[in-house]
């Protein structure tokens, strides 16, 4: 995978989180929605990690989807346990040498026993006592954040986060600074748009996808690469690259099909590159149609009625139910339309996500832009044709 540095981005999403440009609030939080792989972790890790480290900051990265078994909370804590441990290291071994339980650092006391580990500290005191050890201001970059939303500990996470911002930060000094992604921009809502949210009153901002630079970066590399294939038309790399919904990985992984010496491709590569991207969208989209044509027939109308409702759907009102019993012919309850949602979110892959709170959403926003194309081709509810994968042509 090449690398692509956006080092004018990270250095503008830096300066906003220092408090250091004029209009918006990134000093208080900032949110960033964006659709899975289209490069929003490669930039966090990659560029705005570098460039806050560089800006003097002190970064603790966390990737909440990194293992979905262990509790969002817990891995919040113990990243910022680990950002602790060599701030700690020699505090730790004097009090060892001196055969002290506990020491104070900060002004807080600390067990010497659990130095590296958040147990017996306030996610507050831990983040304190982190600025306070490294003299820098600190970073928490929380990825795939709407996965907090999905236990009562990551939630509890969350509003602690909220209250450490407060609590760190004043007016013209900016010692917290917090950055939370996530690939669903209605799950990443949730952290803001009510009044018991943590972050009430913050905004969702779009991450910009890559854009013409990276075409003609690309570009470049081929070029230099293979001098005969110049110029390359970056206007029909442009037009691959948003059928393949601006995804680098799948961008790439053609790229490399078609220009490889085993493809046997004869004349040029741009057109097999475009045929592989429309080619990789019906797939994405037959796929989809199968998943949901392989659901049982209430499955399929709870399911329908969230891919119309969005953010609006509730799950057990009276609209709810009587559209259930429209789609399927027959009374549905409330009992029937839980085990409808269990079912699907048990599904491998899921089809549903779940918050703590009982509230329900689509697993993948795919799928809400796939129903909306559809509902306006006249096409909606799929049809068995639809969910058969072209595997012939891959």
């Amino acid at each position: 995978m090449i690398s692509f540095q956006r080092a004018t981005l990270a250095q503008e999403l830096t300066a906003a989180l220092q408090g250091k440009s004029l209009l918006g609030d990134a000093h208080n939080g900032l949110f960033l929605a964006a659709p899975r792989r289209t490069g929003k972790s490669t930039f966090l890790q990659g560029d705005l990690l570098p460039a806050l480290e560089a800006a003097g900051v002190v970064v603790v990265y966390v990737d909440l989807w990194a293992d979905v078994r262990r509790d969002p909370g817990s891995l919040i804590a113990e990243a910022i346990a680990h950002a602790l441990e060599p701030q700690l290291g020699l505090v730790a071994r004097a009090a060892k040498k001196a055969r002290l339980n506990t020491v104070k650092v900060g002004g807080m006391e600390v067990d010497t026993s659990k130095i590296g580990k958040v147990d017996g500290l306030t996610l507050t005191d831990a983040l304190r006592l982190l600025h306070q050890t490294a003299s820098k201001p600190v970073a928490l970059i929380v990825d795939e954040a709407q996965h907090a939303l999905t236990s009562e500990s990551g939630e509890a996470a969350m509003t602690a986060l909220k209250s450490a911002r407060d609590q760190l930060n004043r007016p013209g000094e900016v010692n917290l600074m917090l950055v939370m992604s996530g690939s669903d921009r209605d799950k990443l809502l949730r952290l803001v748009n009510t009044a018991s949210a943590p972050f009430y009153g913050s905004q969702i901002q779009r991450m910009p996808t890559l854009g013409s630079d990276f075409i003609a970066y690309v570009a470049s590399l081929i070029e230099a690469q293979r001098p005969e294939l110049k110029p390359v038309d970056q206007a029909v790399l442009q037009q691959a690259f948003e059928v393949f919904g601006y995804r680098p990985q799948f961008f790439m992984g053609a790229l490399g099909q078609v220009l490889s010496p085993l493809s046997a491709l004869t004349g040029r590569f741009e057109p097999a590159l475009l045929e592989a991207a429309r080619q990789r969208q019906l797939n994405d989209e037959a796929q989809m149609a199968s998943d949901y044509l392989g659901l049982k027939p209430t499955e399929q109308a709870v399911l329908w009625r969230m891919l119309e409702q969005g953010a609006r759907y509730r799950p057990y009102d009276a609209e709810a139910l009587r559209f259930y019993r429209e789609k399927t012919s027959h009374p549905v309850s409330v009992a029937q339309t839980q085990k409808a949602l269990e079912n699907m979110r048990q599904r491998m892959p899921a089809l549903i996500w779940k918050s703590a709170r009982g509230e329900y959403s689509l697993e993948d926003a795919a799928m809400h832009r796939w129903f909306e194309a559809l509902v306006d081709a006249g096409k909606w509810p799929p049809s068995p044709l639809q969910g058969m994968l072209a595997l012939e042509d891959e």
